[in-house]
């Protein structure tokens, strides 16, 4: 049987036409939607989710093309762009009765967060990202030896076919590299929650390489565009990450300085999956964000 959160309802929400996210959510407060990265599903908010929920409402989908989310093909370039999956979780919410809400996001799901903040700065009351620069800053900062940290970027960044072949041929190994890799505690993945995200990679392959084709494309394009305009985040922001930019020779919160004006930057000690790894450090500064 596949984990889910305690005390957390499951919803099917049609957020698109032929898309539905399932989102997991439960307490009463003002809301906040937590959103999952990579390799992971929304089980990996489940420790911070149930301390959030205790005066929020909290709810925490899949994203379009990962767990039990629907999965459409790649018909274009913008159907897995950071734009068009921060519009499933706007129309997730106004779904689920929140016209406004705050929202948190971890690696893949920090870049949806941030472009909703971006794109719904109406709708968008306080935004948190965890681990992650934003997607122009990370490839412009990226290259040497030190890019070989990423290199599951360059190759998901390829046109279809030989990355879906390559990662299908041995999923788990693929998506357990990461893991084991990016995991400094590895009691904070515990084997039933790892099993429930190779299981739901595994199925999953032609989606996720197309979130990070988006990447490597269309997204860099949005922001871009963004950048030229000079627009930038409206609401209080927190950004927390482990103490990888100084190893990595740039300045992270300098890079999003530029986009949220209103930042609080923070490094955690731990690994890559904080919300796992230290999920009361993470819980305590989301509440702060919401307090702020």
């Amino acid at each position: 049987m596949t984990p889910v959160i305690p005390g957390f309802d499951y919803r099917r929400v049609p957020v698109a036409d032929g898309v539905s996210l399932t989102a997991a959510v439960a307490g009463t407060g003002s809301p906040i939607v937590l959103l999952h990265g990579f390799p992971q599903t929304h089980l990996m908010w489940r420790h911070v989710a149930t301390d959030l929920a205790a005066d929020h409402t909290v709810i925490c989908p899949d994203l379009r093309g990962y767990g039990a989310s629907d999965k459409p093909a790649e018909t274009d370039g913008g159907m897995y762009a950071k734009r068009t999956m921060a519009a499933d979780v706007v129309a997730l919410a106004r779904g689920l009765g929140h016209d406004r809400f705050a929202l948190a996001g971890h690696d893949r799901g920090a870049l949806v967060a941030l472009r909703a903040g971006l794109d719904h700065p109406a709708v968008i009351t306080r935004l948190a990202c965890l681990d992650v620069l934003p997607t122009l800053d990370m490839w412009e900062v990226m290259h040497g030896v030190t890019a070989a940290v990423g290199f599951h970027l360059y190759l998901m960044a390829q046109p279809p076919g030989l990355p879906e072949r390559m990662i299908a041929a041995d999923p788990d190994a693929f998506f357990g590299h990461f893991l084991d890799l990016w995991t400094n505690d590895p009691q904070a993945i515990p084997a039933d929650i790892r099993l429930a995200y190779l299981d739901a990679c595994r199925g999953a392959v032609p989606s996720i390489v197309a979130d990070y084709r988006a990447s490597a494309g269309i997204d860099i394009d949005h922001d871009r565009a963004d950048r030229a305009a000079d627009r930038r985040l409206r609401m209080p922001v927190t950004v927390l990450q482990q103490d990888w930019g100084a190893a990595l020779g740039f300045d992270a919160a300098a890079l999003w300085r530029r986009w949220a004006p209103d930042l609080r930057h923070a490094t955690v000690t731990c690994g890559h999956f904080m919300a796992e790894e230290a999920p009361a450090d993470v819980a305590k500064e989301l509440r702060d964000l919401l307090a702020r």
